[in-house]
């Protein structure tokens, strides 16, 4: 992730966007909108919403209350409130590349920009000895973040190792933030090295940690030019054909270590377009390598998410957006834009990039950067709660005809989960529920409603007071109001 200037717009218009990344009215001026719930059309069992660990668990890894915030479902205290767990089921977990030792007489070179915070330790020490077992690797490093991850673990969330940066003595410049020109900083005589302490952590986590990694993604962003050795964080562009090359490598090095049922991700690209640029120079070797496509949300309400889905589908693989936030602390772009995802994307999983963040705009709970102290909770943490407490993996997601809804399905529960917005007005939505064979909400036909109003108001405020009435359910909503619907007894 780097910070930029997201292309996003919020409001209705945004809702309507096509994939083509083009704007079209959303029920401009309309008071009552229906929304058809089609259960015969799904996309598959949702695996999970997440979030990324470093750099917030490299300060506050150690922390139960904000691991119980993040991974469960639990009411937990904080500040003097009482938050809503998130429940969110991944945890990505950030491999270093850093190291204050020597190497044949180099040492590190460090950006001068970038915070003691974000400068992950990496466990290779050595590129001499590749034994885990040697004085080469120092496994008490990255403590925190590592603390983090078992806490994850511990409450039920998959792992996923992803690296923004090889350790600093396989790079040409022994920088980790990147090329003096932006340009590829892996040297080629370490492309199976890299692969090597990729596999080597997998293997580490599952034998000595108890926390077995589902997938491997060597990359973060690697076509984007702005990893520069004067960057603010690690990061390492990395062209197709070496992203090609490195793939296998780190498939042929999993393989080597008995981790044949770990999946290869690639290639964490920061935009849908981009995405689809790199997919399209792969061979079909590289491609055979890769189980699933990770994409960055970071082109905001542009780009062609549908083609990017077409291109995926096509060849066989999971999709998922693995990263992504926005400057906008009240949660209403992250829930426009993920809107977006459902209709046109398509992914069966969703993170979020920093769920506490020195910024209070990107963040969900924010921290000073000086002290490293918690503070305030963002109206985005409830935003977010809207979603992950109730669209719950397992659940089939099924279509609807409009871009402010969301819609899936708990078999075992015969359960509905509805998520809507209205972003830019106050209007009636009816859920037209007519295609389910029953839907009656209950014996009292009175349905659970959660809400968060982005403009201020309600935090996940939660209310019994709307019922289904013909299979049809009228919910009015103010501007700018996310609400969650749960409709029990129904059966596609």
């Amino acid at each position: 992730m780097r910070r930029r200037t997201l292309l996003t717009a919020a409001g209705g218009a945004l809702l309507g966007a096509t994939g083509t990344g083009v704007a079209q009215a959303a029920g401009s001026g309309a008071t009552d909108v229906a929304v058809q719930v089609d259960p015969g059309t799904t996309y598959g069992p949702w695996e999970g919403w997440g979030t990324s660990l470093a750099w917030w668990a490299n300060v506050f890894g150690d922390r139960d209350d904000f691991a119980d915030a993040f991974f469960t479902l639990e009411d937990v205290g904080y500040d003097g409130r009482t938050l809503p767990g998130l429940g969110l089921s991944i945890a990505r977990y950030n491999l270093g590349g850093c190291s204050w030792n020597t190497v044949g007489g180099a040492s590190m070179a460090a950006s001068p920009n970038i915070p003691r915070y974000k400068q992950i330790e990496g466990f290779w020490l050595d590129g001499g000895n590749a034994d885990p077992g040697s004085a080469a690797w120092d496994w008490s490093v990255d403590a925190k973040q590592r603390g983090a991850l078992l806490r994850a673990h511990q409450r039920g969330a998959q792992a996923e190792l992803f690296s923004n940066s090889p350790m600093w003595w396989m790079l040409q410049n022994h920088n980790p933030s990147g090329a003096s020109d932006g340009g590829n900083n892996l040297a080629s005589a370490y492309y199976r090295t890299f692969a090597t302490y990729l596999a080597t952590v997998a293997r580490r986590a599952q034998d000595s940690w108890g926390v077995p990694f589902a997938s491997v993604e060597p990359f973060n962003e690697p076509s984007s030019s702005w990893w520069t050795a004067t960057g603010t964080q690690e990061g390492c562009h990395f062209d197709a054909s070496v992203q090609a090359t490195v793939l296998g490598e780190v498939r042929s090095e999993l393989d080597r270590l008995g981790l044949s049922g770990t999946a290869v991700a690639a290639s964490d690209e920061t935009s849908y377009d981009l995405a689809r640029s790199t997919w399209a120079s792969f061979g079909s070797a590289a491609r055979a390598t890769v189980a699933r496509v990770n994409v960055h949300g970071y082109q905001g309400s542009g780009g062609r998410r549908d083609l990017l889905r077409d291109d995926v589908a096509a060849a066989g693989k999971k999709l998922w957006n693995s990263e992504t936030g926005q400057k906008d602390a009240t949660g209403l772009t992250m829930a426009t834009n993920l809107f977006l995802d459902f209709r046109w994307l398509c992914p069966t999983a969703y993170v979020y990039w920093q769920v506490m963040d020195p910024s209070p705009d990107w963040a969900m709970i924010a921290y000073d950067p000086s002290t490293l102290q918690p503070g305030a909770v963002t109206t985005k943490y409830y935003a977010y709660a809207q979603f992950t407490r109730h669209i719950r993996p397992g659940m089939q997601i099924v279509t609807t005809n409009a871009g402010n809804t969301i819609a899936a399905y708990d078999a075992a529960a015969r359960r509905l989960v509805i998520v809507a917005i209205s972003p830019d007005q106050a209007q009636t939505l009816t859920f037209d529920l007519s295609a389910f064979a029953q839907a009656s909400g209950g014996s009292s036909g009175l349905v659970r409603r959660w809400s968060t109003h982005t403009q201020g108001g309600d935090q996940y405020a939660a209310r019994t007071d709307v019922s289904v009435s013909g299979k049809k359910l009228s919910v009015p909503f103010a501007a700018g109001q996310i609400q969650t619907l749960e409709i029990d007894n129904v059966t596609p």
